[in-house]
């Protein structure tokens, strides 16, 4: 199976300006654990996710003053629609993140999480095993 086959296409974009409150709250609304930060004076596609944002509130840090270009990842490893899901999760598992932004001829196309690969690989499993039962 591939990157495409699992990937979210439907991604929150957000900018450097965004409070993390914003963020969070805009990430809440659309039940989603990352969103792309474009920011052309950093290099272009950052990530930011829960976890960041969780990491500065448990730092006692002010989410309404906080700005999302202060804890955007900029070093992003991207992924293609045609990557399997096996070098997915090992891009992930080496880089110790959840989420892959997926560029397809440089530009966004999708974010891919680990709940993306596991839902897909859930029923794959189960039904290879109900074959060898």
């Amino acid at each position: 199976m591939l990157v495409r086959d699992a990937m979210s296409t439907v991604v929150l974009t957000i900018g450097p300006a965004h409070t993390l409150r914003q963020a969070a709250a805009l990430m809440s609304a659309r039940r989603v654990g990352a969103a792309l930060v474009l920011d052309p004076d950093a290099g272009g596609i950052g990530i930011l996710t829960e976890r960041d944002i969780l990491n500065s509130v448990g730092l006692g840090q002010n989410p309404d003053a906080e700005r999302t270009h202060a804890h955007t990842t900029n070093n992003v490893v991207f992924a293609t629609p045609t990557w399997t899901l096996e070098e997915a999760a090992r891009a992930m598992a080496h880089g110790g993140f959840r989420h892959l932004v997926v560029l397809d001829r440089g530009e966004p196309a999708g974010i891919v999480s680990v709940r993306d690969i596991i839902r897909c690989w859930a029923p794959a499993r189960q039904h290879a095993a109900s074959l060898t039962g």
